[in-house]
């Protein structure tokens, strides 16, 4: 039986279909400050998948998670993750991201289950030295979001030395895009996400998008990033930890698309698909936005056997339908 946390989430939820799939025994253990009991009980009329409330900064409530149940492998998801918040407030960081994650791993080992593919970020590698980056990039995170995640990542690394933990660090990019059967998608509150925030600009009356500075170094001046596609990062995991049970030995991959679409083109491309004219004005730049920042992830590709296959325009018209189903949406096309 494989152990979800943040399963009620967004890429979580995503990758359990994925696993449900192909046949995988599942068991979400989440806190629902973030995620959703809707989303819960969609995935449990989908397939085998039990549901235990708690939350990993309390390690009994995980210990009698391991207790009830024979747990195999972990697939871990359940962090905070919003950069600014993170400055404002790391203490709630370091304490549910790095800390909650040792009473995890703590909790792994004295069950014997040994096996751990774990949700990290390309925040870790902080401001890009050099584009496109790869694993082998220095890790300088600018941000106590990145810090959390590198920390857990150098825990790891000792746990493998010491106790024999093997794990897959996946470093994944900008994720966009949902369900294409509409039966999960991103809903987080507060939006902080690009593309949800453009289409939550056309179906909220009067709300204008805005692009923050374009007079970067780049062909059209806006920032460029790494859009990965939701069903597809849920793919990688899924075969990460296929990886782990063949091979049991740790190690570490980026995942990402290899091509940066810029702000300005994301936005051309929701038009696009919208088939109307977004009200958009241009702000001055935010502090701390890199200029462009894209994955180099051939070793996913190599090793894993992963392949991202969708586009941009299918994570924005999946997303679009998405926003439009949970809120009973509708717009007028100008």
């Amino acid at each position: 039986m494989l152990l979800i946390t943040g399963g009620a989430g967004y890429i979580g939820s995503h990758t359990v279909i994925n696993l449900l799939n192909a046949g995988k025994e599942i068991v979400i253990f989440d806190n629902l400050e973030n995620g959703h009991i809707e989303t819960v009980e969609t995935l449990q009329s989908l397939g085998d998948v039990k549901f235990e409330k708690g939350d990993l900064r309390n390690i009994e409530e995980i210990e009698s998670v391991f207790s009830k149940y024979k747990i195999d492998a972990v697939i871990h998801f359940a962090a905070f993750a919003l950069v600014g918040e993170s400055v404002e407030n790391p203490a709630k960081y370091y304490r549910n991201n790095t800390s909650g994650t040792l009473n995890l791993l703590d909790t792994m080992i004295k069950h014997n289950c040994k096996k751990i593919v774990f949700s990290s970020t390309c925040a870790t590698y902080g401001n890009p030295e050099y584009i496109p980056v790869d694993e082998n990039h220095p890790q300088k995170p600018v941000s106590p979001y990145g810090s959390s995640k590198l920390m857990v990542e150098k825990i790891m690394e000792d746990y493998d030395k010491a106790y024999g933990l093997k794990s897959i660090r996946l470093r994944y990019f900008n994720v966009a895009g949902c369900d294409a059967k509409c039966r999960v998608g991103e809903w987080h509150e507060p939006e902080t996400h690009l593309v949800p925030n453009i289409l939550k600009s056309v179906f909220e009356k009067g709300q204008t998008f805005k692009i923050f500075g374009d007079d970067y170094n780049t062909p059209d001046g806006t920032c460029i990033r790494d859009y990965v596609n939701v069903e597809d990062l849920a793919e990688a995991h899924r075969l990460a930890l296929e990886y782990l049970e063949r091979e049991n030995k740790s190690d570490v991959f980026n995942l990402g698309t290899e091509c940066g679409n810029s702000v300005k083109e994301i936005f051309d491309t929701c038009e696009r698909v919208l088939g109307r004219k977004i009200a958009v004005e241009v702000v001055p730049r935010r502090a701390g936005d890199a200029e462009a920042l894209y994955a180099n992830a051939q070793k996913a590709k190599t090793v894993l056997g992963w392949q991202p296959k969708r586009t941009i325009e299918d994570s924005i018209k999946t997303a679009y339908r998405w926003e439009e189903g949970v809120n009973n949406w509708t717009i007028t096309k100008q």
